[in-house]
């Protein structure tokens, strides 16, 4: 089964969290935690991560926090997951940063695996931030 990992996964909803407040200021890292439900210290790594990528930046003192760093309509899930998680691999033999395959030059399903992870990052990199907001405008219809 192919799964997300929670940086991925919390990156996102504290992602969605600052197009939520696009325009209209700063939100304070505990202010995300506690809309996400996502402890302050996993998500203080996360938001560091996202601030060297530079989807987001942040503001410091009194009335300070972090903002979005371009429009909703500009920041994809791929680019947030991208920085947070690295390409998609969808098995060990595609990871760049794991050892290779013995069995890399002629295998078949290397092909298919490579395949699959170009479809899950094209799709990924279709959904921006501005589609997830109107996402939850029809959720909470």
């Amino acid at each position: 089964m192919l799964r997300l990992s929670t940086k991925g996964q919390y990156g996102v909803r504290a992602m969605f969290e600052l197009a939520k407040n696009y325009k209209k200021g700063p939100l304070t890292i505990k202010e995300i935690a506690r809309r996400q439900g996502v402890s302050v210290s996993y998500l203080e790594q996360l938001l560091n991560r996202l601030r060297k990528s530079k989807l987001i930046m942040s503001r410091k003192g009194p009335g300070g926090g972090y903002v979005i760093n371009g429009k909703p309509e500009e920041i994809s899930v791929g680019n947030i997951l991208n920085s947070l998680e690295g390409p998609v691999a969808i098995t060990q033999c595609l990871d760049p940063s794991a050892k290779g395959c013995k069995r890399v030059e002629g295998c078949v399903a290397r092909l298919l695996w490579k395949s699959l992870g170009e479809k899950i990052e094209n799709f990924l990199d279709t959904i921006n931030l501005n589609d997830l907001l109107r996402e939850e405008t029809k959720l909470m219809r």
